[in-house]
């Protein structure tokens, strides 16, 4: 069953690997869902090492921004800075029934192991735990250390998804934006989100 909801919170952190959330949040955006998004400091300087974009620091430029890139309604985007603790997201009062860390760097998965809650991101990943609802995780980073898999694996204990990002190979992809789709098609799955970006095993 797919997830009527219209509405998610989207957070970016420092790992390498930004086009995964920025694929993602065009796809979530151009399926008409509203996106809560947060992106930490570390995740600004990789979006300018890894992309062409050149994002707005302060949250309302940061809104247009992404409403004109996307070329989507302003209100579908709703942007958090790290520190914005007035954010819904802060508080188990909210409604939003899924939050996804892509990509999402070690260090936050420690964090939120831990329940540091020492920003918006951990708080919002730390309301999720507790409230029971839906948290996606992808990492991106090889090799894992025996510290990042009991983190890890102590939050797919607690019903968090931890979906590194590996991308298959069986669809026979031909350019990088494939197996960035491949990742972003299973993120969609675990998110009940319907999606038409890869043929599903079996199909032609």
């Amino acid at each position: 069953m797919y997830n009527s909801s219209k509405e998610i919170a989207l957070a970016m952190t420092g790992a390498s690997g930004i086009s995964y959330g920025l694929r993602l949040l065009e796809c979530l955006l151009k399926a008409g869902i509203t996106v809560h998004l947060m992106i930490s400091r570390a995740a600004y300087t990789v979006v300018a090492m890894e992309t062409d974009l050149r994002l707005p620091s302060r949250s309302k430029d940061l809104q247009r921004y992404l409403a004109n890139y996307f070329s989507v309604a302003l209100e579908l985007i709703h942007c958090y800075s790290e520190n914005q603790w007035t954010s819904p997201l802060a508080s188990g009062s909210h409604c939003i029934p899924t939050m996804i860390v892509c990509p999402c760097t070690v260090g936050a998965i420690s964090a939120i192991a831990r329940g540091a809650n020492d920003n918006l991101i951990e708080r919002a990943a730390d309301v999720m735990i507790k409230e029971q609802r839906k948290l996606i995780l992808v990492p991106r980073e090889t090799p894992f250390s025996a510290i990042h898999l009991e983190n890890m694996l102590t939050l797919a204990r607690l019903g968090t998804v931890v979906l590194p990002a590996n991308p298959g190979f069986y669809h026979q992809p031909q350019h990088i934006g494939e197996l960035i789709d491949y990742i972003v098609a299973r993120i969609l799955d675990h998110a009940e989100i319907p999606h038409q970006l890869l043929a599903r095993w079996g199909e032609n």
